[in-house]
């Protein structure tokens, strides 16, 4: 379903958090906090402001954030947003080969990092995808968060722009 800003901007707390809840994978509460710096002049000045109470959570809060997410190319239950997301770039569509290199992939990050790789798939392709799995194997923990949690703002940019009509 699609939004205007200015319907956004009139909705309840309760509408709100269900019209923009899954923004952020499984997050809701993103939305509830957001939801009282209403009004919002535009879908940039909503994403703005909810990536800033991204970048203002703590550590564990990002990471907990970033553990929503699923892995890539994994059969498992995820938001319907994610499975169209993975969709878009084939990855329900693997190989048995592919499957089998994203999921050694997928433990090698999650034994490394504790946590989900995380790539804004639009406008990647599986062989991108790959590519970036494996360079970003060899960084350290740190820049491993503040690049999940990148990510997970262009995910979001992109399902706001997917969500609010206009944007």
């Amino acid at each position: 379903m699609s939004y205007s800003i200015e319907s956004l901007n009139q909705m309840d707390e309760a509408a709100f958090v269900s019209a923009l809840g899954a923004i952020f994978e499984d997050t809701p509460e993103i939305a509830r906090e957001t939801w009282q710096y209403r009004p919002f002049t535009d879908v940039n000045s909503l994403y703005t402001r909810m990536i800033a109470i991204v970048n203002a959570f703590s550590l564990e809060e990002k990471l907990t954030l970033i553990r929503a997410h699923p892995d890539l190319g994994t059969r498992a239950k995820m938001a319907d947003a994610s499975v169209k997301e993975q969709a878009g770039v084939g990855l329900d569509r693997l190989t048995p080969e592919e499957f089998d290199r994203f999921q050694s992939l997928n433990q090698a990050y999650r034994d490394k990092f504790g946590f989900p790789f995380i790539i804004a798939v639009k406008n990647h392709t599986k062989e991108s995808i790959l590519d970036n799995f494996e360079e970003r194997l060899s960084n350290e923990v740190g820049e491993e968060i503040d690049r999940a949690i990148a990510e997970i703002g262009k995910i979001a940019g992109f399902r706001l722009a997917d969500t609010v009509s206009g944007s």
